[in-house]
């Protein structure tokens, strides 16, 4: 059967769920891509994507970019520079936005789109499922269905066959998308959305304290029902 998607997987909650819903989709035609773009959660975001792609039999290409982003002054990636941590609160949209300046990486995700474009297009599939959300686009243009709708148009013209990006959570908040990984049986533990490395997440940075709080509000709804 061709190859219908390439999904860019992080490890984090939203490529796995992008994961699980490509599955469901397009059974039997999907791969996965995963970054070394030099990120201090790096050797967690490899395991996670492992054992998921193991789990759900799928193929898995893990690519090696640090050389692209060396220089970057991402608190993701510079060895000198501290990750906001539970000083951010996640319901303040100002702090959201002060912590998104630390975290940045230099046009991470117009990479990661192209790279797995350039893939998808040499083994014949059509689409690049990576993993947005309404809830971040917020604080980071480059997950909003403006930034899709670009690149699509650009890789109308820049790939033979039209590649195009669909995301199944662009329109979702982490509790929706956190909902349907419940539905669908996915075990939360092997998800790694925390910005470091370690034995367990962090709890503290503001990827896990989305995640933690969409985590609580699941298990609040359980106990209520």
């Amino acid at each position: 059967m061709s190859l219908k998607a390439v999904v860019l997987l992080s490890g984090g909650l939203d490529s796995v769920h992008n994961l699980y819903a490509s599955i469901k989709k397009w059974p039997n035609q999907v791969m996965a891509l995963s970054f070394d773009y030099g990120q201090k959660s790096w050797s967690n975001e490899k395991d996670a994507a492992q054992y998921f792609c193991s789990e759900l039999n799928i193929p898995l290409e893990v690519i090696d970019i640090k050389g692209v982003f060396l220089g970057d002054t991402s608190s993701l990636t510079d060895a000198d520079k501290a990750i906001p941590t539970d000083r951010v609160d996640i319901e303040s949209q100002q702090a959201s936005e002060e912590s998104a300046k630390s975290v940045w990486v230099s046009n991470r995700n117009g990479v990661f789109l192209n790279v797995a474009a350039c893939w998808a297009e040499k083994l014949g599939a059509s689409l690049i499922v990576p993993g947005f959300n309404a809830e971040e686009a917020a604080t980071f243009p480059d997950n909003s269905v403006d930034y899709i709708e670009k690149m699509n148009a650009c890789l109308k013209l820049s790939t033979r066959n039209g590649v195009q990006i669909h995301c199944f959570s662009q329109f979702m908040n982490k509790e929706q998308i956190m909902q349907d990984l419940v539905g669908w049986g996915c075990d939360l533990d092997h998800i790694w959305s925390c910005y470091y490395a370690g034995e367990a997440l962090c709890g503290a940075c503001e990827s896990c304290q989305r995640f933690f709080r969409a985590k609580k509000s699941i298990t609040h709804q359980k106990e209520d029902s």
